[in-house]
């Protein structure tokens, strides 16, 4: 699940910096009791929640099973007072981690690829370095580099490793909803970041926990997942702090799944046409290596 989830990654990561969405404001309703007395009251909400736990820490898993999907996938990033919104459309492989998908973010289109854990983006009318149609970072050295990077926290297969930091005291049953004309049930989750893997340092990025709401249909799959967390500039790009800079970026993407079985035909572009700037990337942030600019 690790290669995965690095691979898959790069659909959260391309499409802006950082990973989330609107926001954990459901209500604080707990299910209903069934039965009569107290006793039988928290029994029965206990066993409700006990449900609501096992479907959402199954639920990545069960829409892994279905192998492919068409995703979209829409990022509002705040920070110093501007906020950047990006959306995105495509097909994700979550057997493979490969992907293919549209990125329209401040009227600008960049068509982008995952192909073996290489992120490949090109921006319309815009060159890379060398004159080049392409760049390219390369997923699992930044992830070696990088360590577990908050980019990843939108992914689905990445997510897959959060539903162990998941205990019932963190899932809360809040109705049901139609997604996309599928009936779904809603649920809000707490996760405990030092649980994560790369834990620690997500701790330093994010805080101590990640709240999440899904949306899970009939048979169990993730329709819709909303994230939000508020990302310390400094400790995700790893930069010393400035005076000029930002302190936080506030980070909210909703993704959401659809097709379950649909083609993924990711291919890596002609090698000639492409630029690597892993390393330009790694040095100045993620979302300068991935935008082409020359």
């Amino acid at each position: 699940m690790r290669g995965r989830g690095t691979k898959a990654g790069a659909i959260a990561l391309a499409a802006v910096t950082g990973s989330v969405v609107l926001t954990g404001c459901g209500g604080d309703d707990t299910p209903e009791s069934k039965g009569n007395g107290a006793s039988s009251s928290a029994s029965g909400s206990a066993g409700a929640r006990e449900e609501g736990t096992t479907a959402v820490r199954t639920a990545y898993d069960k829409t892994a099973e279905a192998e492919t999907a068409r995703m979209e996938i829409r990022v509002k990033a705040a920070a110093g007072g501007e906020t950047v919104t990006s959306t995105g459309q495509g097909a994700l492989d979550m057997t493979e981690g490969d992907s293919v998908m549209t990125v329209t973010a401040q009227g600008k289109r960049v068509e982008q690829r995952v192909v073996d854990q290489i992120l490949y983006q090109k921006m319309d009318g815009q060159k890379a370095p060398g004159g080049k149609s392409w760049v390219k970072i390369d997923l699992a050295k930044a992830a070696e580099k990088q360590g577990v990077n908050p980019q990843q926290i939108g992914d689905p297969a990445q997510s897959a490793a959060y539903a162990k930091a998941i205990t019932d005291k963190d899932v809360t049953e809040v109705g049901t909803e139609k997604v996309d004309g599928v009936d779904t049930t809603r649920y809000k989750v707490t996760v405990d970041v030092a649980e994560l893997p790369g834990g620690d340092q997500l701790r330093r990025q994010i805080g101590p926990t990640l709240p999440m709401e899904v949306w899970l249909d009939d048979q169990g799959r993730l329709r819709r997942q909303q994230v939000d967390m508020t990302v310390k500039a400094s400790a995700a790009s790893g930069q010393p702090e400035s005076g000029t800079s930002p302190q936080q970026v506030k980070v909210s993407t909703v993704m959401e799944f659809s097709d379950f079985g649909a083609e993924v035909d990711a291919e890596a572009p002609p090698a000639q046409q492409v630029a690597d700037m892993t390393d330009e990337a790694l040095r100045g942030g993620q979302g300068q290596g991935g935008q082409g600019q020359s």
